[in-house]
């Protein structure tokens, strides 16, 4: 997700400035949009999979930031935003670590266990993490609607874990308690990335933001994915999965992720969390055979639940908040 991707996903996860009001009239090709990056996103999961199975953890999430960072770059240059970049380049580079880098590794470490679908129903959770960082460091204290959404979200990530749903036949149940443990880690990063973006990148521009964020997360990873780098080298499968994850599932996300935003509004555009493990699920299922099991749709639609109230997209006694 996110990455939120920050969105959503933060909540998405990042939300580096304050959003443009809707115009009056606007199309509704914002709902193409919104497939569209609900549909990227939900890919990411697959990729990633395909990718750490050969790669490793920390290898593919460095070759994932690093091909985003070659994608985004030049695209900044290109709309003269080079300026920005440079004016904020501490805390753009900083927060790419923690958006990016170390959540991309966890989730990378995750798929060597569980299921892509598991893991994109997990990323879910993120709005609610952020709902908590927000109200720990801004003072945004949550409303009761809020509260239960938390509880009931976090009763959901409670029930997804107690139970084998979504794990790799033959999986260590250890292991498979570890991984889902790095899912929420890389969720508690998209949170307090979304935070640290909303305290020290306020008003920078979103590619600015995006490009200094994935050069950040690459120059964090670069030692270390060389130290780890397999023996082997992986096929071109897994390259291209690569390719795939970090062009489109990266660079052109953000890109869409914040033109969704500027079209749509932030409450439409937080929806893209629902849409994600929707994506992912039927990706997996597809095409690498993985078992949707009841359990895991129920715990799935406990979790949704948990999210849209946390979120404020839906309210107790008072209808789904307007956009």
């Amino acid at each position: 997700m996110s990455d939120v991707e920050y969105a959503a996903n933060e909540a998405a996860p990042i939300q580096a400035s304050p959003p443009p009001s809707r115009p009056q009239g606007a199309s509704r090709r914002w709902l193409v949009d919104l497939l569209l990056l609900g549909a990227l996103w939900g890919a990411s999961f697959l990729f990633m999979r395909i990718g750490a199975a050969e790669f490793g953890a920390l290898p593919t999430a460095a070759v994932r930031v690093g091909i985003a960072a070659i994608f985004l770059l030049p695209l900044l240059l290109m709309r003269g935003q080079w300026s920005s970049l440079r004016q904020y380049w501490k805390p753009a580079l900083g927060v790419g670590v923690l958006n990016s880098g170390m959540p991309f590794a966890f989730f990378a470490f995750a798929l060597l266990t569980i299921n892509s679908g598991l893991a994109a129903v997990l990323n879910a959770t993120v709005p609610m993490f952020g709902a908590l960082v927000a109200w720990a460091w801004f003072g945004d204290r949550p409303d009761r609607s809020r509260i239960v959404g938390l509880v009931i979200g976090f009763i959901g990530v409670a029930m997804l874990a107690g139970r084998g749903a979504g794990f790799h036949s033959g999986a260590n149940e250890g292991a498979a308690r570890w991984a889902i443990a790095s899912c929420l880690a890389a969720c508690i990063c998209y949170a307090f990335a979304a935070s640290l973006t909303r305290k020290y990148l306020v008003g920078v521009p979103a590619l600015a933001t995006a490009t200094g964020s994935q050069i950040g997360a690459t120059l964090a990873l670069a030692v270390p994915a060389l130290w780890l780098w397999p023996a082997q080298m992986p096929s071109l499968r897994a390259w291209m999965a690569l390719a795939a994850v970090g062009i489109a599932c990266t660079g052109l996300a953000y890109i869409l992720f914040f033109r969704l935003i500027e079209h749509a509004g932030p409450a439409r555009a937080l929806t893209v969390t629902f849409l994600v493990p929707v994506f992912a699920v039927f990706y997996g299922a597809v095409f690498l055979g993985e078992e949707i099991t009841q359990w895991m749709l129920i715990c799935a639609v406990v979790i949704v639940c948990g999210v849209a109230l946390s979120t404020g997209l839906v309210k107790l006694g008072g209808g789904r908040r307007s956009a």
